[in-house]
């Protein structure tokens, strides 16, 4: 009889994840890598300077962002990395 490999059967088939840096797309049960950083406010809760972020792989993108395009939420998209919340440089 085989053993149970408890620790492989707890991975997600195909799953990109590599250590504890890596940033994963925010689309509901993708385990891509993300690419950009798609960042968005409520202009009903948050002051105007307040930005969230949702990060997205390449194939999400697009669908992140038409979601908060059509609530009024989208502010902008920029690749990981560039300066801003998740890239690091000057805030």
């Amino acid at each position: 009889m085989a053993a149970f490999d408890l620790l492989s059967s707890l991975s997600v088939s195909g799953s990109q994840v590599s250590g504890p840096g890596f940033l994963k797309c925010s689309r509901k049960g993708c385990e891509a890598a993300a690419v950009v950083e798609v960042c968005w406010n409520n202009p009903q809760v948050h002051a105007p300077e307040r930005l969230k972020s949702w990060l997205a792989c390449g194939e999400h993108e697009a669908f992140l962002e038409d979601f908060l395009k059509s609530r009024g939420f989208w502010r902008l998209t920029r690749p990981l990395g560039s300066a801003g919340l998740m890239g690091g440089g000057e805030a």
